[in-house]
């Protein structure tokens, strides 16, 4: 088992891009490899999965212990894992949950890829730096944005002294942007380029690249340790919202509670199908404010809901179970009815954090690690509360989410148990 951890100075260097190109060239080339993503993301891992063709797994250094961490990485494939944000950017106060935190625990070299297309020798400071900051093994860069030729020789001059070796050259390209909406990246499954993107990326990464040095780079994983502490299901039967509208489950939880014995199914609100028969139905988080009429006049759907053993939502699931949600242009549609809950995203707001969790009833029994993340804004919310909440600096924070009978939501996206 190896690894290599692409990560970068900050957001936007190309990471992802490079990330993906180099996934598809060593698919293309027939070689096995695995992907992981670092911290609490739900769109980049389905674009890794359709390059790769393997299951694409989140590792949390806020949210996971190190053994689960460890346990999620282990695999017979070589892993690359894609930083998220700057390679040292994580959670107030001191970055607990940052890409170099994977590092350290996964004991896994660094390759940085580099936005240098406002920079000439000052890239080799900016280099130097990374590689001096910390215990963190920066073992090369890639090079992203060139302006041209003389542009490249400048920087790799530069570079020289930092004795970092050029892993890779990519000159600027156009066409190959991923477009994005307030919560991120467009999913992978609405790009009908998706297939076209991708081997256009990694044609790119093929001729820009030396991945034979790159991938030489990458180091045994450290061993699993004991064995991690495993979020339980939360009922033996359960039945989870799965289309455009509901995309934001995190496949760790799901095969976990697999493996624990519990009975998953899917089904697809979009389509109007109603959940089937089960202990407990979830509506993870997604997009339904783009499809809230569609889901207001799927009345199977709707109908199946208010008939259910149990229902928990999060996020965007939270937010169908109330009475109402109103689109970005003002329009109202009516929800579930089962939560007293009015929600909107006509004036939006962000909320963003990491949540340290302790369920006050309902369908958890234990302390949870949790992420936060939607632009919604609540206009009414009626009823004894789901969870006491902190946030990562443990700040107390409003409680969150609703409880009414067995009709359970929140806008927290649970990531794992909590200590």
């Amino acid at each position: 088992m190896t690894g290599i951890i692409l990560a970068a100075p900050g957001s936007g260097s190309g990471k992802t891009t490079v990330t993906l190109g180099l996934l598809r060239a060593l698919r293309n080339q027939g070689l096995p490899v695995r992907s992981a993503k670092s911290g609490p993301d739900y769109i980049d891992p389905r674009f890794h999965a359709a390059a790769s063709g393997a299951e694409c797994v989140n590792l949390d250094a806020w949210a996971m212990q190190p053994d689960r961490i460890r346990a999620l990485a282990a695999g017979d494939a070589p892993l690359i894992i894609e930083g998220a944000m700057g390679l040292f950017d994580g959670a107030p106060p001191d970055g607990k949950g940052a890409s170099a935190d994977l590092a350290r625990i996964l004991g896994l070299p660094v390759v940085l890829v580099m936005d240098v297309s406002h920079q000439a020798q000052s890239a080799a400071a900016v280099a130097r730096g990374f590689a001096n900051h910390s215990d963190v093994d920066v073992v090369g860069v890639i090079l992203n944005k060139l302006g041209s030729p003389r542009h490249e020789r400048m920087v790799r001059r530069a570079l020289e002294p930092t004795r970092l070796p050029v892993l890779g050259a990519i000159h600027r390209q156009f066409g190959l942007e991923t477009p994005s909406r307030h919560l991120g990246l467009v999913q992978a499954q609405e790009r009908a380029d998706l297939e076209t993107f991708l081997d256009q990326a990694a044609q790119i990464v093929r001729n820009a690249v030396d991945i034979p040095a790159l991938m030489a780079r990458s180091r045994p994983l450290t061993g699993a340790g004991q064995p991690p502490a495993i979020l339980p299901p939360p009922a033996q039967n359960i039945t989870i919202a799965r289309d455009a509208a509901f995309t934001f489950a995190y496949p760790h939880l799901i095969d976990a509670w697999r493996a624990q014995g519990a009975e998953i199914t899917f089904f697809s609100p979009l389509a109007d199908q109603p959940p089937a028969p089960a202990d407990l139905v979830i509506l993870p988080g997604g997009y339904p404010e783009l499809h809230a009429g569609r889901l207001a006049a799927n009345s199977r759907f709707l109908d199946g809901l208010r008939d259910a053993k149990a229902v928990y939502g999060e996020c965007g699931g939270y937010m169908v179970l109330g009475d109402g949600l109103v689109d970005a242009a003002g329009t109202r549609h009516a929800m579930a009815g089962l939560l007293r809950l009015e929600t909107s995203f006509a004036k939006r707001k962000l909320h963003l954090g990491y949540r340290d969790l302790r369920p006050l009833g309902g369908l958890w029994d234990r302390p949870l690690k949790a992420h936060e993340f939607h632009y919604a804004t609540t206009l009414r919310a009626d009823g004894p509360a789901l969870f006491a909440a902190r946030d990562a600096e443990a700040t107390a924070l409003p409680d969150m989410g609703l409880r009414a009978g067995n009709v359970t939501g929140s806008f927290a996206h649970v990531i794992d148990c909590g200590a």
